[in-house]
């Protein structure tokens, strides 16, 4: 990319002087003191980031079952709509953006109340609608959780909140798990995931896919092809870089009676991984300026997949530093490649530190691939 491309694909998504004085939350909103928003309430299943009603801003349900997300004040709230905008806009043609969309919740605008106009809230599909007893898992991914422009305290602040970031790639933000016994839901939140190191991080994963009965493995088979498809994203994409960016994973706590079969193109996938060395729903109330302003410069999205040069020497479960491998061994004989695989979700969520970049987000490779490495300990062992 020549500089003066380079310089406009920041400008894009930078937040300028007009926006930083945007819409924030206004009064009794965000703090649990005012009205629910046209029959809006909570959201009843989150498992980390800002609450409504406990933190400024939150996440509320809507009553057409999308889940609606409080703007956060500037620079982040406006960042992370240029994001989804950029994302979604309706004249994109940049196959990187195109591709980034299945992996993202779906984006219907912004809204806002009538009675607090000037309030604004994403307007995103929930992903956890459709399971009967949601297992929800949010996961912190890359290797550091401030962004480049973070102040020396800011980064102080959260290196301090878990050390083993930049080492591991992955944190825990939460997660509630189906209990089949109790038929409750079992809960863990920020610090239990902050409490888990090298020695202990695949027990504790482990426990999102224990039901109280048995180890949900067909869950883990589904989570571990779709984090393979966001890795192959990453793999061929060197236009942005997240920061303090997570995967959300849902599964269905109430196992399928009849487990559904890997499709022809996740054995794909899969084939393809194991080579490896080493939709749009578009609303009209976004602002049509803002598709422009933030449509990205087409910078192609490469089609063959690279090799991060992150340092994976740091920590590697095993030291095992061979291809991710879906099938354990002796999966490829006959009657056994078609193993059955449960409905499982897991989407990008949190955009409000995306920039531009001109190489790859090797933080984020190394997360995502460690992270594929311990799922694949949990489900062989």
């Amino acid at each position: 990319m020549d500089s003066s491309s380079s310089v406009a694909l920041r400008r894009r998504l930078e937040i300028r002087s007009d926006l930083s004085s945007g819409p924030g939350p206004g009064p009794g909103l965000g703090h649990g003191s005012g009205p629910r928003l046209n029959g809006c309430v909570p959201l009843s299943h989150q498992v980390a980031g800002h609450k409504y009603g406990v933190d400024k801003v939150g996440i509320l349900q809507h009553p057409d079952g999308t889940v609606l997300k409080q703007l956060q004040p500037p620079p982040r709230g406006p960042r992370e709509m240029q994001f989804y905008s950029m994302v979604y806009a309706e004249d994109s043609r940049d196959p990187c953006l195109l591709a980034l969309q299945q992996h993202l919740p779906k984006f219907f605008g912004t809204w806002s109340s009538p009675d607090s106009p000037t309030d604004l809230y994403l307007k995103l599909e929930d992903v956890t609608r459709r399971f009967q007893k949601p297992c929800i898992m949010d996961v912190k991914i890359g290797q550091r959780s401030y962004d480049p422009f973070a102040s020396q305290e800011k980064r102080e602040q959260q290196i301090r909140k878990y050390p083993l970031m930049e080492e591991i790639g992955f944190l825990v933000l939460g997660m509630r798990v189906y209990n089949v016994g109790s038929d409750s839901f079992d809960s863990y939140d920020q610090h239990y995931g902050r409490g888990l190191v090298r020695e202990t991080i695949k027990d504790g994963l482990s426990k999102f896919f224990f039901n109280g009965d048995v180890l949900r493995k067909d869950a883990i088979t589904a989570s571990i092809i779709k984090v393979q498809k966001i890795l192959l994203w990453f793999e061929g994409q060197s236009q942005l870089n997240f920061y303090a960016s997570s995967l959300l994973f849902v599964y269905d706590g109430v196992p399928s009676s009849s487990p559904r079969m890997l499709s022809a193109e996740e054995k794909t996938t899969a084939r393809t991984l194991e080579k490896i060395d080493g939709v749009l729903e578009y609303n009209n109330n976004i602002d049509q300026s803002l598709s422009t302003m933030y449509s990205l410069h087409k910078k192609g999205c490469t089609s063959s997949h690279h090799q991060a040069k992150q340092d994976n020497s740091k920590w590697q479960p095993n030291g095992n530093r061979s291809p991710i491998h879906l099938e354990a061994k002796g999966q490829d004989k006959p009657g056994e490649a078609d193993r059955s695989e449960a409905d499982v979700e897991v989407r990008m969520i949190d955009f409000a530190h995306v920039f531009p970049s001109e190489v790859h987000d090797h933080g984020y490779i190394y997360g995502l691939r460690n992270l594929l490495k311990v799922l694949q300990e949990i489900l062989e062992d």
